[in-house]
């Protein structure tokens, strides 16, 4: 199944790089709240990393986390769309 739309959490407010695909039933797009410029890293062997995640653990749970800026957009822009009382 194809998202609905991939994010990024550079336009979230964090200086990372790192593509999250959505898949939205009944929720209008995320629109982006705090876009960043990336900085980056290149390591001796030449090779280009964002800052944030070059420094980010190498753990799976560290890699696998939401940014909070992605889910505060979220909260903000979906919070009480499918509310049930």
């Amino acid at each position: 199944m194809r998202p609905s739309q991939i994010i990024q959490p550079y336009q979230f407010g964090h200086d990372y790089s790192k593509k999250t695909c959505l898949l939205l039933r009944g929720l209008p797009l995320l629109y982006e709240t705090d876009r960043v410029k990336l900085t980056y890293i290149v390591t001796p062997n030449g090779k280009r990393f964002t800052r944030g995640w070059y420094e980010t653990p190498r753990k799976m749970l560290a890699r696998s986390r939401t940014f909070e800026g992605i889910a505060r957009a979220m909260a903000e822009q979906w919070g009480g769309l499918n509310a049930k009382p």
